[in-house]
């Protein structure tokens, strides 16, 4: 029998004391349909999983979470240069407000181009500009920025916490309970 999550969670909700902080599910949990969270999530391991492509009705295909200790955005593309060897590479509007601290990563396709670089990094304009090859020629590029808005200032990811009062578990307890023997 299947019960609609919503359904569940109501009726949780609505058991506990006004003064509960927190709805503890456990076991194996399934949602159908979208979830919404408003907040931080923290989990163990991650996934997500599809239906396969190549084989959709007997197979499903399941990839993890690029995962950081930084709150990472990670954004790519192919880049066409122009009859100067260069081009200008047009980010999403939000890219400068939301991200900081950013990495470049870059490749030629086809051909080699070994005087590639940066010739403008990002800026307000949500662009860079990456110089030095082939008129015509094809680059592989990736860059990454570190939120910094305000929520993320806000509420930062603190990679490593001690275990104790005030924590998910106490000192000695473990998520996974084989590496606590």
């Amino acid at each position: 029998m299947q019960i609609n999550a919503r359904y569940i969670f109501i009726l949780l909700v609505c058991a506990l004391p006004l003064s509960a902080s927190a709805v503890v599910l456990s076991g194996n949990v399934k949602f159908f349909g979208s979830l919404t969270i408003t907040g931080a999530l923290s989990k163990g391991s991650g996934t997500f999983e599809i239906d396969h492509p190549l084989a959709p009705r007997t197979k499903l295909l399941i990839h993890s979470f690029v995962e950081s200790p930084d709150a990472k955005n990670i954004y790519d593309g192919i880049a066409v240069l122009d009859s100067k060897g260069e081009a200008r590479v047009h980010l999403p509007a939000y890219f400068y407000a939301l991200n900081g601290d950013y990495r470049y990563l870059f490749f030629p396709l086809y051909e080699a181009m070994p005087k590639l670089y940066i010739k403008q990094e990002i800026d307000s304009t949500n662009t860079f500009v990456i110089a030095g090859g082939e008129a015509g020629g094809e680059v592989s590029w990736q860059v990454t920025g570190i939120r910094h808005d305000p929520y993320i200032k806000a509420n930062p990811i603190i990679p490593e916490v001690r275990k104790g009062f005030n924590q998910p578990l106490k000192e000695g307890e473990c998520l996974f309970g084989p590496l606590c023997k």
